[in-house]
Parts: structure tokens; C-alpha cells; sequence
């Protein structure tokens, strides 16, 4: 049966106009960007087999082009939609945070974290470097490593931090292995840099940790 055949309360895209984006399945967010399905299912059938294949929505975004040309249904003109959509989300966040204090919106800061750096497939690390009222002025990836380890450099971290006249900033790395807990070395590797920036007035308010759908604070687990 096809959608327009549905129920009106049933239909995903009257159902988002009537009871808002939050009430919707995955599914059925999905079934609205997707727009049609294919011979036989409908968007939200189609929907449904591609979560049921990646398992997740993050694991479909995090989706290569040519993986994505794989999944009936899908193509060029829906990867570049995607991506799109993806990248206005980052866009969306990053001027939030630039507007206002950092601090006041850990959501914020968290959900940008994610999109930026849940699908990467190395290490990256990256600093949300902050002025003296806590606004953003700029998020620089730093380093980039294997799929284990990244080598970052204290000395590197200050340099970009005063070039930038930081007052204060906040470390990020993926951990692609999808396990979101600290190691000793990801530990130490904070109180070094803590230590290196205290020396030039620059505070470490946070490092957190982004796997997957995950984002861990050090702030929040008393790691700082």
C-alpha cells in the first residue's frame, strides 16, 4: 500500500506537521528524506530495510559513497542530500555555540562533537578554542592519527591557542574503535596539556571523548 493510501494521522509527513519532528520514528524521519521508496515498498518500508541493514541511523550516515550505491534505493542524488543535510546540522550548531556561551548550552557542544567527529574513520583530534566569554572562535582539528593512536603535541596545542588569543578551550578525539572510555594514555595526554596552557593563562575546560553515538566529558567524570 502506498503512503498517500495511509491513514492521514499515519502518514509521516502530516504526522511531523501535526505533532512535531520528535514524535517520528527513525524510520519515519528517514521515509521524509528519502521522498519516495521503490517498486513494491513504500518510503518508509524502504526506510526501514536500510536501518535494519546499517543497524543505525549514525551507521548510515557514516556510509561511503559507493557503500551507499550498494542500497536499492539509493544514489548519487541522496548521498549528496545526505551530506548536505549532515554539514547544514554542523553549520547550524557551530554558529549556536559561536553566539553564545559555551558553557551554557553542553548540548550544544556535545551534538556538534558528534556530528564532527562520530563517522571519522582515523583518530582526530581537535580544539574548540574559546574566548574570555566562553563564545567560540574557532574549532581546529590538530592532529590525525591511525586508527589507534595520535600523536599530539603539547607545544603545537599552546602555539594555536595564542595565535588564536584563546582564553580558554576545549579538546576533542574520536575513539573509532566505538568504545567511548578514557585510556591512561588519553588521561595523561590531558594533564599535559592542562599543564602546558596553565603556564600561559589558557584553562582546559573540557576533553571529551565521541564514539559512535557516545560523547564522554572528562569535566562531567572528574577527570580534569
Amino acid at each position: 500500500m502506498a503512503i498517500t493510501d495511509w491513514p492521514a494521522a499515519e502518514r509521516p509527513r502530516e504526522k511531523l506537521l501535526q505533532l512535531g519532528a520528535a514524535s517520528l520514528s527513525d524510520a519515519e524521519l528517514l521515509a521524509i528524506f528519502l521522498r519516495t521508496g521503490v517498486r513494491g515498498k513504500s518510503a518508509v518500508d524502504l526506510a526501514r530495510e536500510l536501518l535494519a541493514r546499517c543497524g543505525s541511523l549514525s551507521a548510515l550516515f557514516a556510509l561511503k559513497r559507493a557503500e551507499l550505491e550498494d542500497l536499492r534505493g539509493l544514489g548519487d542524488a541522496k548521498f549528496s542530500q545526505l551530506q548536505a543535510v549532515l554539514e547544514m546540522a554542523r553549520r547550524a550548531l557551530a554558529e549556536t555555540l559561536r553566539a553564545g556561551d559555551a558553557l551554557s548550552s553542553p548540548a550544544a557542544v556535545r551534538d556538534f562533537l558528534r556530528l564532527t567527529l562520530a563517522t571519522r574513520e582515523h583518530e582526530v583530534f581537535l580544539a574548540v578554542l574559546l574566548d574570555a566569554q566562553n563564545r567560540v572562535l574557532l574549532c581546529e582539528e590538530l592532529f590525525r592519527g591511525t586508527l589507534t593512536q595520535t600523536s599530539v603535541y603539547p607545544r603545537e596545542v599552546v602555539k594555536c591557542a595564542l595565535a588564536r588569543n584563546a582564553a580558554a578551550v576545549i579538546f576533542a578525539h574520536n575513539h573509532p574503535s566505538g568504545v567511548a572510555e578514557p585510556s591512561h594514555a588519553d588521561q595523561v595526554l590531558t594533564q599535559s596539556l592542562k599543564q602546558a596552557l596553565a603556564l600561559v593563562d589558557i584553562k582546559v575546560l573540557d576533553h571529551f571523548i565521541v564514539a559512535g553515538a557516545a560523547a564522554l566529558s572528562f569535566a562531567e567524570r572528574g577527570l580534569l
